[in-house]
């Protein structure tokens, strides 16, 4: 992988991280509203951004532990 690569994912996992406490945070300040309308929509604006975040993380998990087949073959290389 290039440099620019390591930077790329690098970054992907520290927005992740960072957002994924954001939303927890947030859906735990949902929690403490009086008013149901507020609470169901921060709740799933909450709900959807720990949805993202965790999309981040795969991404960046896959990225940087790539797997390969037991026969030892790319999944574009044909036998």
């Amino acid at each position: 992988m290039t440099p620019l690569v390591w930077i790329r994912n690098i970054v992907v996992l520290a927005l992740s991280l960072f957002f994924l406490i954001f939303g927890v945070s947030l859906m735990i300040g949902a929690f403490k509203m009086d008013n149901p309308i507020e609470f169901v929509m921060t709740l799933f604006s909450a709900s959807f951004v720990i949805l993202f975040c965790i999309v981040g993380l795969i991404f960046v998990f896959f990225r940087f532990f790539p797997q390969k087949s037991k026969d030892g073959l790319d999944h574009a290389e044909t036998k």
